[in-house]
């Protein structure tokens, strides 16, 4: 989806970005978008890790005893 922007798009949406939310709100929109990114990569590695973790036939979190 993202590899026909290039530079000069990147450019201009940084520039509309800028003159839409102001130099100062520019470092909180970043610092949230990052924080939600980190947040939504560790949820889905510990779906991922459930998943492979029942196909292999273990479950780490409720183990059954025979």
């Amino acid at each position: 989806m993202f590899n026909n922007i290039g530079i000069p798009g990147l450019i201009i949406i940084l520039v509309i970005a800028l003159v839409v939310f102001g130099p100062s709100k520019l470092p909180q929109l970043g610092r949230a978008l990052g924080d939600t990114l980190r947040e939504f990569r560790s949820s889905t590695k510990g779906v991922v890790e459930e998943i492979t973790d029942e196909s292999k036939g273990t479950n780490t979190q409720n183990p059954e005893k025979k």
